[in-house]
């Protein structure tokens, strides 16, 4: 973008493609995007321009107008002089973990979503938690409610004590209850409803300084610092910030959608369209930085689920003016776009839904390539999960081409190609694995466990010799026997088989946890 330089509200200012700052008084405002129509380099070119100023108290824009075009650009900071901002202390994070987890099953169904494994060793619900830990935000409350016997036992083993200082911080998880009276009517409805059955724990003292709250998600895969976002929404002095990723059109129908003025206000929210709904949500995304390319491959803008409130907008959008909406994706912020301030944030980096068996499965196997997107490694910004003093895993003669090994594995001799293991799994001689997850074991049965398994014709815990496994995920704690093939050679996209132990969803089996795979079973 070319830069012009104008005087006005009583300080110098430059335009960029950066944005525009201050460059005498640290006047701060927030990025640009756009071009003008002839390029602009000094103090007297800015007559090209016309500018105008609020009337808010302690709050300044310009508008600046094009003469030529008549485009106009909103350029607003948080206050004149000094940039304000965001303190850690005054934000508290709620993480959403009571969802029924249904495009998750059947990994869900004996666990909340946010307490299945990934990437190996962790747990969903570690991602939003450490990132939280990492932007030095200590005040989060997890919201549970379905099959949560799990994931509140992840939660105490790994934050509740162990090393991790919260300072004056905390960690609540807040279950879905009812009172008397209230049987059968108070289980949580939707996001919304759920975050305002606990509005009144921001009553309590040690909350009453809270000024923004961020809302999670405890099914995504990204890393990032929650403060820069919050700083965001404090310097566009917005009611409401969404977090936003451009995304492709084969997708775009899984999310709620956004289209955003040049100034980042949202100016519609669709959730979840398709048809002609979905083709009015296109946006130009050069807008935000891509180069035509990818604007091209990426031409809508999604929200990603992950959403900052001002604390008093939040209670008076749940309490009183709109009580009875329950979803914030689908009622809550389409709604307060025609009277709030909606900001949206742009995120670049990588960032994933994995709330379906298709994207968990491709998203985990994608950590495997030689390059990823993604990796939970990083010496700054650490992902954090339950200590579990398992030792180093063994293996004897084993070929093991890009795939992840957990610790606490025994693996025969066998073949483990672009494949995840979790802790503690057990793989036999012969065993040939292919783009196959497996979430591991909760436990270790001893040698003379096993083979007195074997000799009474049972099955133990891992997978028997000589079977083959390809495209699969392998919940926990689940026995695989000898001579299986999961192989789903006739390409079968949607199976239920419990009986026998397994599911098939978008092409891959799903081996439910404890299941028995008997020995020669074909899948």
């Amino acid at each position: 973008m070319d830069s012009c330089c104008y005087s006005g509200l009583g300080t110098k200012t430059v335009l960029s493609k950066d944005g525009y700052k201050n460059v005498e008084n640290r006047f701060w405002g927030e990025k640009i995007k756009g071009s003008f129509s002839k390029p602009f380099a000094s103090d007297s070119s800015s007559k090209e321009f016309s500018f105008r100023k609020s009337s808010r108290p302690g709050v300044a824009y310009a508008v600046a107008t094009s003469k030529n075009t008549k485009e106009a650009l909103r350029l607003e900071p948080s206050m004149l002089g000094e940039r304000r901002k965001a303190d850690p202390k005054n934000v508290a994070a709620i993480i959403l973990g009571g969802g029924n987890g249904a495009k998750l099953f059947p990994l869900t169904k004996r666990a909340a979503t946010p307490a299945v494994p990934v990437g190996g060793c962790y747990r969903m619900i570690d991602i939003p938690m450490s990132n939280c830990i990492n932007s030095c935000i200590n005040k989060i409350f997890v919201l549970t409610q379905f099959n949560s016997a799990s994931l509140n036992r992840h939660l105490a083993r790994t934050y509740f004590g162990n090393g991790i200082n919260f300072g004056d911080g905390f960690v609540e998880v807040l279950a879905a209850t009812q009172t008397p009276g209230e049987a059968g009517k108070k289980w949580f409805q939707g996001t919304a409803d759920a975050v305002r059955k606990f509005l009144w724990v921001f009553e309590d003292a040690k909350n009453r300084n809270i000024e923004n709250i961020i809302i999670l998600s405890g099914d995504h895969l990204y890393r990032m610092n929650y403060m820069d976002f919050v700083q965001y929404h404090v310097d566009s002095n917005a009611d409401i910030t969404l977090s936003c990723a451009p995304v492709g059109e084969s997708r775009a129908s899984d999310y709620g959608l956004v289209n955003i003025d040049r100034s980042g206000r949202v100016v519609h929210f669709y959730e979840k369209p398709t048809g002609i709904d979905l083709k009015s949500m296109q946006s130009d995304t050069t807008m935000l930085g891509l180069s035509q390319q990818e604007a091209v491959k990426s031409p809508y803008i999604a929200s990603m689920g992950v959403y900052c409130f001002k604390t008093e907008a939040l209670l008076k959008l749940l309490t009183r003016r709109y009580p009875s909406s329950n979803d914030f994706g689908s009622e809550i912020i389409p709604a307060a776009i025609r009277d709030h301030n909606v900001q949206g944030y742009v995120y670049r980096d990588y960032w994933e839904d994995i709330g379906t068996i298709k994207s968990f499965y491709e998203a985990n196997l994608a950590l495997v390539e030689e390059h990823p997107k993604f990796e939970f490694y990083d010496q700054d910004t650490p992902f954090y999960t339950s200590p579990r003093f398992l030792p180093p895993t063994k293996t004897e003669k084993c070929r093991i081409v890009n795939s992840i090994i957990s610790h606490g594995c025994f693996l025969g001799e066998c073949s483990i190609q672009r494949s995840i293991i979790g802790e503690r799994s057990r793989l036999d001689y012969g065993v040939e694995l292919q783009d196959t997850l497996m979430l591991g074991a909760d436990s270790y049965q001893t040698e003379s466990e096993i083979a007195s398994l074997l000799a009474e014709g049972n099955v133990p815990i891992g997978i028997g010799r000589d079977t083959k496994i390809r495209k699969c995920i392998i919940d926990k704690n689940a026995k695989i026997g000898k001579n299986v093939m999961i192989l789903n050679n006739d390409d079968v996209q949607e199976a239920d088989r419990p009986e026998e132990g397994f599911y098939i969803r978008s092409g891959i089996t799903v081996v439910v946890e404890k299941a028995t795979i008997k020995d020669g079973t074909v899948i």
